[in-house]
């Protein structure tokens, strides 16, 4: 079965990007870019919410991730610009259900923080990934909306760059499954 894994880039405070979406607080250049790049070659599939794709939109990036099939979660979208994104706006955690149980590489949910935390309520998230940025926003997007319960994670590894990135990777404790499903 394919895992998913929230990964992401946040702020020290927990923000994946600041309260007007920008993200170019984050560090752009360096060794964990290489490092993430690399990454990107175990998915095959993007999952995003309307607010997360909205920010390559608004500079004519119809698919952000060419390589990937990816599918975005909105209630308001009603068209995909691009033929290799899939608007979804019904039934979410379903369909994550069903690529889960597809052939293929890990699911990635991209920086989606309502997207995210549904995922994580529906016991559909296997894996975390934090890349951290060394910054404090004081506000801004949460990498996690409103959990039900708390989601317990055993660190699986680690990294720290020269730079101050710090990566951790994370998967969820054998309780939090258990736990968080209705």
């Amino acid at each position: 079965m394919r895992k998913v894994n929230y990964h992401c880039a946040i702020s020290l405070d927990g923000y994946v990007a600041c309260k007007d979406g920008s993200f170019d607080c984050f560090a752009m250049q360096g060794p964990h870019v290489s490092d993430f790049l690399a990454t990107l070659g175990s998915y095959d599939v993007a999952l995003m919410g309307r607010r997360t794709y909205e920010v390559g939109l608004k500079y004519g990036v119809t698919n952000p991730y060419p390589s990937m099939k990816t599918y975005v979660f909105s209630r308001t979208i009603r068209e995909s610009p691009d033929a290799n994104v899939t608007i979804v706006s019904a039934d979410g955690p379903e369909l994550v259900r069903k690529l889960k149980e597809q052939d293929g590489k890990d699911i990635w949910v991209v920086g989606a923080g309502d997207l995210a935390t549904t995922l994580f309520a529906e016991g559909l998230v296997d894996e975390v990934t934090l890349k951290i940025n060394p910054v404090l926003l004081g506000e801004g997007i949460p990498m996690i909306s409103h959990l039900k319960a708390p989601v317990p994670l055993d660190l699986i590894g680690s990294k720290a760059y020269d730079n101050g990135v710090v990566l951790l990777s994370y998967r969820l404790g054998a309780s939090s499954t258990k736990e968080l499903r209705p």
